[in-house]
């Protein structure tokens, strides 16, 4: 079951980068201590759940790169597409058994996607490679100390006024992120945890709120 159409209209595509400083790339994920031995990958899966479920179903203008940078060997990307994805549950266990697959897999070439279930895609290359894929898009990086993302005074609107064909939010896992890149945008000065970081943007844009771009 897909969503119903956003509100916010004039956004195509939302997208989240999120970096997993500590998170495995390669070889048999733990699945029985996913945040320690693999990484802090419970993070990670956490943030995907937050980025593609609705109650009933998925986002289907949603992509997801997950950035596994904690090897052993070169950083790994997996890419989630929601309008293509099959078999994706709200469960955490299902989810790191779609990502345990993948990992297990030769990587790819750098710039290169390779399908490994449907809606889920494995690469090579770090965070700089997302960049030049997501050049269409406008870059937030999540900050607590940015600017605030909305704008002051905002309210909902009746309908958006947003028009912006795709959004990217860059945002970690429980370390600092080592980019600066993208606009810098506050959710607010309490440091929440990135799948509550993920909900609050999709309610911003959900209900139209102007963002502060």
């Amino acid at each position: 079951m897909l969503c119903g159409p956003s509100l916010n209209e004039g956004i195509d595509v939302r997208r989240f980068a999120v970096i997993g400083h500590r998170a495995m790339s390669k070889g048999k994920l733990p699945l029985n201590d996913l945040a320690g031995g693999a990484g802090r990958m419970d993070v990670l899966i956490r943030a995907v759940m937050s980025a593609l479920l609705t109650s009933h179903g998925l986002r289907s203008d949603v992509e997801v790169i997950l950035h596994l940078q904690g090897g052993p060997g070169p950083n790994r990307r997996l890419k989630f597409v929601g309008s293509e994805l099959k078999g994706f549950h709200a469960e955490e266990r299902s989810v790191a058994g779609l990502i345990a697959k993948a990992i297990r897999e030769p990587m790819p070439a750098i710039g290169q996607w390779v399908q490994r279930t449907p809606g889920l895609y494995d690469g090579g290359g770090q965070f700089t490679q997302t960049l030049k894929e997501w050049s269409d898009s406008i870059l937030v990086r999540l900050d607590a100390d940015g600017e605030r993302l909305w704008k002051e005074n905002s309210t909902i609107p009746q309908k958006s006024t947003s028009n912006h064909p795709s959004i990217a939010f860059v945002l970690s896992d429980d370390q600092p992120m080592d980019t600066e890149d993208g606009l810098a945008r506050s959710i607010g000065s309490t440091w929440l945890q990135g799948h509550h970081a993920i909900a609050i943007c999709h309610f911003l844009l959900d209900e139209g709120v102007q963002l502060n771009l």
